[in-house]
């Protein structure tokens, strides 16, 4: 008990919890552990049980330590082994909360309702001929006509990931370098680690990437560049016209770089408020475009379409074939019936009209606040602080969860940030905004930089 009472600064919820997170990070404190008792520790401390408790309620809802009833509280054991690096570092923060944006995944509120859909299309499923194509001619014919340049062959698969996974497969061996965002998506990382392919972290701003420092990455002779052009997930960013044009051309000075292939990961372009965007207008034969339906549609339906070169999207589908083969036509004709009724079309916009109002609420709140921030496309934004798992303890005790910025980022770096699922909020902002507003003014005067920037 004594180790807890000396690191405790702040006789306050927030002051408690703080100090158990730091023991717990700093590994003071491992897994399986037993903590003191609520009244033991309160009477050490010379303050109330009920603040002891709150202080264990938010490290409990930030997945930190686990009650076992009469035995006592504990630090949590680690998480699942089956869930990749980064994922198991996440795994805590998806604990009930009252205030959760911490998931990164869209409302289900503004989802669009699938029971027409599913009555429109029930009759449809039959057996079909294991060699038919791989999409239905009519969902075919929508997507090459919303696609962002004329890709020779499209495909669906099951989802983003599995499209960046079997993109990585042709074009990138054992020993290969690949550019990624840094910030970026942690899946990303853990996939490429276990494919032994090196990671080259480019820094992002408030366009994407950064030209100065893609050109020093494009020198080491990478097989490919993983990029999302909208919404990007943490920052929110999304690409203009001319940065994706930039980018293009610095992939196109050096003959090294002829057969660097650009994988994009557009996962949130039906609710993005930016223009469709994608280096394959500059770029012939080279760009690997996915488009995922998750955001908008539904994360269960688990489609994406992936367009490209022929010679590209023809080796992913020969070798899905001997695997799940191709996504269930089912599936398929019910994302054909959302992409082109009215009724599904006019649900997506509103959804992406209230994520865009959700997003400028809280960037207008923090900005009056004293705190000004840019305001993000998509559903995440990206924040600040001095001390990543004292922030997300702070808020923990507020009743707010957030994701800690660690797992996001490529490579590890003093600054530290929090990511805050804007588009899960509802309702006024103020009482978030507060929140935020204490652990982003904390960061502005550790770190000196402005308050509320989101990118390092």
């Amino acid at each position: 008990m004594q180790t807890v009472i000396d690191e405790v600064e702040h006789r306050t919820p927030e002051g408690i919890a703080a100090a158990l997170g730091r023991l717990i990070s700093s590994g003071r404190l491992a897994p399986g552990d037993r903590l003191p008792t609520v009244r033991a520790l309160a009477a050490a401390l010379a303050v109330s049980p009920a603040t002891v408790s709150r202080a264990w309620q938010a490290l409990s809802a930030v997945g930190l330590i686990v009650s076992r009833g009469r035995s006592g509280t504990f630090v949590l054991d680690a998480a699942p082994r089956w869930l990749p690096t980064r994922s198991q570092s996440m795994a805590g923060y998806h604990r009930g909360a009252r205030i959760d944006l911490s998931r990164g995944t869209p409302d289900p509120q503004l989802l669009p309702d699938l029971a027409p859909a599913l009555s429109r299309v029930s009759q449809r499923a039959a057996t079909v001929v294991y060699q038919e194509l791989p999409v239905i001619p009519e969902l075919l014919a929508v997507l090459r006509e919303s696609w962002p340049f004329p890709a020779e062959s499209i495909t669906v698969v099951d989802g983003a990931l599995d499209a960046i996974s079997r993109s990585l497969d042709v074009v990138a061996r054992f020993g290969d370098r690949v550019i990624v965002e840094d910030p970026g998506f942690p899946p990303f990382f853990d996939l490429l680690d276990q494919l032994g392919i090196e990671r080259l972290p480019v820094p992002v701003d408030e366009h994407g990437i950064v030209p100065s420092a893609f050109a020093a990455a494009l020198s080491r002779s990478p097989a490919a560049v993983i990029l999302q052009p909208r919404a990007q997930n943490p920052t929110g960013v999304s690409m203009p016209a001319a940065r994706a044009q930039e980018l293009a051309r610095l992939l196109s000075v050096h003959r090294r770089n002829a057969q660097t292939v650009v994988i994009e990961d557009d996962h949130s372009g039906e609710i993005s408020v930016a223009p469709d965007v994608s280096l394959g207008r500059w770029l012939t034969g080279r760009v690997l475009h996915v488009r995922s339906y998750s955001k908008s549609h539904g994360p269960d339906l688990r489609i994406a379409a992936l367009g490209g070169p022929t010679a590209l999207v023809d080796r992913i589908v020969a070798r899905r074939m001997l695997g799940p083969g191709w996504t269930s036509r089912m599936l398929q004709s019910i994302l054909y019936d959302l992409l082109t009724h009215g009724d599904s079309i006019a649900q997506i916009g509103e959804a992406r009209r209230i994520y865009f109002a959700r997003q400028k609420s809280l960037a207008e709140a923090l900005t009056a606040l004293g705190l000004p921030t840019g305001q993000a496309d998509g559903i995440n934004t990206w924040l600040p602080v001095a001390d990543e798992r004292d922030a997300i303890v702070q808020l923990a005790a507020s009743g707010i969860r957030v994701a800690g910025g660690s797992p996001f980022q490529a490579e590890v770096r003093p600054e530290a940030f929090i990511r805050v699922t804007a588009g899960a909020l509802i309702g006024d902002p103020a009482e978030v905004a507060l929140a935020l507003a204490a652990v982003l003014r904390r960061s502005a005067g550790a770190v000196g930089s402005e308050p509320a920037a989101r990118w390092a």
